[in-house]
């Protein structure tokens, strides 16, 4: 074993399959970058259980990933999955000095980092990021982490899971954004309304339309987009049909990252009227391009500039409105935690 090769493992259920894949988990792997990026001598190895859907082992702006191919199969499969992955860890224990292991959300990845990590006296902490903090998560009992060994991703989920597993996370550390931006600022925003997510039910993009269609009353030539695609989108374009709103809304379907963000740099109001949300990532992406941002769901005590927490529909239409109507609103950029922070809150921990 080379002693010199300290080696930090991250296990994590999904990772882009290439470097051009922008859209897999875009603030975990820009967070991964940062760390390899401001720690150069460190060996960083990535396993992702059930993405990429292929079996390989391959190389990621200079970082090793090793895809299982899981595709969030059961029973048998499974166990024969775990096996797989705790080979792979023996063999990089093997050649490599492991100095601590990080797993993305407390499941299986955490499951199979805290019982390699106990069995081989290296650190090991969960990132905690979003329903893996609901009650309904069976995980926590299984893996019995300490306090020490649990990160929250906002002040939100470190309440939420001590409320509905009797652990208080001890470290939070909020997600943060690239500082250079996505790329030229637009002349004008054409774009009053913004959303973007999965199209699922707990996204509650229903809300979404119906908001527009209230709006429209107020402004009819109101312009909105959403972004994303899921087993909804059929019946939001029906409702964006029955309430003929064909030339206020556009959905888009699936759009690259980069696309996204530029879609947000001609946006006045990011909206996310989600029923849970661990942190919304997306939200502190649109007040960076210089949105305001709007949802139920608030992340952190601290209050953020242009970032907008309602308790109701009504509400939400409401503060919309205010927005949209006064042209005294100013949209400047807002970057309330920056990826190199998070970056560097990360390897603390490990370097502690």
């Amino acid at each position: 074993m080379n002693s010199e090769n300290n080696t930090l493992v991250i296990l994590t259920p999904g990772f882009p399959e290439s470097e051009a894949d922008t859209n897999c988990l875009p603030m975990q792997q820009s967070l991964v970058r940062c760390m390899k990026e401001n720690n150069p001598q460190l060996n960083i190895i990535v396993l992702g259980f059930q993405y990429p859907y292929y079996k390989r082992t391959y190389k990621w702006f200079g970082i090793t990933v090793t895809s299982f191919n899981g595709r969030n199969k059961g029973g048998l499969a499974r166990l024969l999955l775990r096996r797989k992955i705790i080979s792979r860890l023996n063999e990089i224990s093997r050649n490599n000095k492991i100095t601590g292991i990080l797993s993305f959300w407390v499941g299986e990845c955490a499951w199979v980092g805290k019982n390699f990590a106990d069995r081989h006296h290296v650190k090991h902490y969960c990132w905690i990021l979003g329903q893996d903090a609901k009650k309904e998560n069976k995980y926590p009992g299984r893996i019995h982490a300490k306090e020490n060994e649990l990160i929250a991703l906002s002040d939100f989920l470190q309440d939420e899971f001590e409320e509905n597993h009797g652990t208080r996370p001890m470290h939070v550390i909020p997600p943060g954004t690239g500082t250079k931006g996505p790329g030229t600022v637009p002349k004008e925003k054409d774009i009053d309304i913004l959303g973007a997510g999965s199209l699922i039910p707990l996204k509650q993009y229903d809300i979404f339309i119906e908001l527009i269609s209230e709006i429209k009353k107020e402004m009819p030539a109101v312009k909105a987009m959403l972004v994303g695609d899921g087993h909804e989108k059929e019946n939001l374009q029906d409702l964006v049909t029955k309430k003929g709103l064909q030339f206020n809304i556009t959905i888009t379907g699936e759009l690259p990252h980069a696309d996204v963000l530029q879609l947000m740099q001609r946006t006045k109001v990011f909206l996310h009227p989600s029923s849970y949300e661990g942190f919304g990532v997306v939200l502190i992406e649109a007040l960076q391009a210089g949105c305001h941002a709007i949802s139920f769901n608030r992340a952190m005590k601290e209050e953020i500039d242009q970032w907008h927490i309602v308790k109701t529909k009504e509400e939400m239409k409401e503060k919309l409105l205010t927005i949209l109507q006064n042209p005294g609103t100013v949209y400047k950029p807002v970057i309330p935690y920056s990826i190199q922070d998070t970056a560097k809150k990360m390897m603390k921990l490990f370097n502690a």
